[in-house]
């Protein structure tokens, strides 16, 4: 190899700015790498003939009730939901952080200056002078630029970058609690509706029950017990009506409120049929590997984390100097002695100077090595964090999938025990109308069928809850936000008329194709000017 010796001002030169490109490719702290997660091969309910290996249906995951009321409730909500709308908000937030962490990788201080005063020199001091007061004006601009020696600023674009990703994820998250929440309290409607039509039922059959009772005593066949007895069955059944009708009406607010809408806003949309959703008989649920990649909390659990490892670099190269580029100019005028203000504007009044600067922080180690150590901790935290929502996630589908698959057995028995249930009380009444039997026997026979006719509603909602809750474990429904802005268009022009937000609110920006973890070719297209 050959090296040519350069000599004086400008060989140092060259071998600083050789230096910095070298130094420039340096890139401090640890790489984010995910950490090694359990998954489980496969679900425990695989085995169950309603769980099929066709690849699960995750958009428009709604659309397989056959429910339009249900489809139009959800399309609502994503239309009109605040806290999804909050969410898009956010993302705006960290799109902005990261232009800001662009903008420290370029000159970090840039600034016009300028400035007219009026001095007085003390009198105790001979400067020579004729009059020791008189008026100094300048104009000038100066820059300082920290050089990326090690790695700092990009440490901090890579962390922005993913606080941004995870920004999107997080949104994504929302969408699919917005959507399986909407599902499952429509669900849960329908179920107490259901309910309420049960105890409506089962208040006139016991009014029934209560009269011929009455009759009885009447004729001094049976004693007023039975119609004692009879009454208080009747007003236990009466008391439920009230409860179920409150329940309802919190139902549909909170319906209300995932919609956008106030209370009362939604009787119209909900129609007149109050049929519980009927699910699929079957059901595909992929494996438990594709939650990884697609489940949105743990997309930005792993982003988070990742952001906090790049602040790991930012704090370590605090360990190091400081490389900064530093320069000025301007011009200088003063109307001392024989000078004008005017000779600001010559040329004899320019002034300029130009060098680097290095600082390094020598004496507060420990204070910059706990923020090291903090850091680190965090990150560890995060990477915790992150196994534990793949575990949960796993344990969320598999909770979903034997709700779903139990409850559609439960049914079937249920289904038996009500029929049963309504032959006995056909029977009883009928023996007690004949006096073969005693009261006791036809008020037990309206208590079963009750309970039993409950028990079945609550089992039939569990199916469609059960699904509701697989998709929603699964990660499904955030991809009806693809091709559409995170923001809504009148809060974009809410929002442009009083900030200028120049290219944040491009589609380019407010609609990112599919999530995940960048790779290095991607962050190198982050390095631009930012606006």
């Amino acid at each position: 190899m050959n090296f040519i010796v350069l000599k004086g001002r400008k060989s140092a030169l060259v071998i600083e700015l050789w230096l910095l490109l070298a130094a420039g490719c340096m890139m401090i702290g640890p790489d984010f790498k995910p950490p090694s997660v359990k998954v489980s091969q496969k679900w425990t309910e695989t085995s169950d003939t309603s769980l099929i290996a066709t690849p699960p249906r995750y958009r428009d995951w709604w659309d397989t009730f056959g429910d339009p009321v249900l489809t139009g409730l959800v399309q609502t909500a994503y239309a009109q939901n605040l806290t999804l709308r909050a969410a898009g908000v956010r993302v705006l937030e960290a799109r902005a952080q990261l232009g800001i962490a662009i903008g420290e990788f370029y000159p970090q201080q840039q600034q016009l200056t300028g400035s007219i005063n009026y001095n007085r020199l003390p009198v105790s001091i001979p400067y020579n002078l004729i009059n020791n007061t008189y008026w100094a004006d300048m104009i000038g601009a100066e820059a300082g630029w920290e050089i990326d020696l090690w790695g700092k600023l990009r440490r901090g674009i890579e962390s922005a970058d993913d606080s941004y990703l995870a920004s999107v994820a997080s949104y994504d998250d929302v969408l699919v609690t917005l959507t399986a929440d909407v599902a499952s309290n429509y669900v849960t409607l329908r179920a107490t509706q259901t309910e309420l039509a049960i105890a409506r039922e089962n208040v006139t059959r016991q009014k029934t029950t209560l009269q011929i009772t009455n009759d009885r005593f009447t004729g001094g066949v049976t004693s007023q017990l039975d119609v004692y007895q009879a009454a208080n069955v009747l007003g236990s059944t009466e008391a439920t009506i009230p409860q179920l009708t409150i329940q309802i009406a919190q139902t549909k607010n909170a319906l209300s409120v995932l919609l956008g809408l106030p209370p009362g806003s939604i009787d119209q949309m909900l129609g007149a049929s109050t049929a519980i959703p009927t699910a699929p008989d079957s059901v595909a649920a992929g494996i438990p590997a594709d939650l990884l990649r697609r489940r949105p909390d743990i997309r930005a659990a792993e982003l988070t984390a990742a952001a906090q490892c790049s602040q790991i670099g930012v704090a370590k190269a605090d360990l190091l100097p400081t490389l900064t580029l530093l320069g000025n100019v301007g011009t200088v005028g003063s109307n001392a002695g024989s000078n004008t203000l005017v000779d600001l504007f010559t040329s004899g009044s320019l002034a300029f100077s130009a060098g680097p600067s290095v600082s390094w922080n020598i004496l507060n180690y420990g204070q910059i090595t706990n923020n090291v150590r903090y850091q680190d901790a965090k990150f560890q935290e995060l990477l915790v964090d992150y196994q534990n929502a793949v575990l949960q996630a796993q344990a969320d589908v598999d909770n979903a999938l034997s709700l779903y698959t139990e409850s559609r057995k439960q049914t079937r028995y249920l289904e038996e025990s009500v029929e049963a249930a309504a032959g006995a009380m056909r029977i009883a009444l009928i023996q007690y109308k004949q006096g073969t039997t005693i009261f006791t026997a036809v008020l037990l026979a309206e208590e079963n069928l009750l309970e039993a006719e409950d028990n079945y509603t609550l089992a039939d909602a569990n199916i469609p809850l059960g699904l509701i809750n697989t998709y929603r474990a699964l990660g499904g429904g955030w991809e009806i936000r693809e091709g559409h802005d995170f923001v809504p268009a009148e809060t974009q022009a809410e929002m442009a008329q009083r900030t200028n937000w120049g290219r944040l609110l491009n589609p380019e920006l407010l609609q990112p194709v599919a999530p995940g973890l960048p790779g290095p070719s991607d962050r190198s297209s982050l390095i631009r000017p930012p606006e």
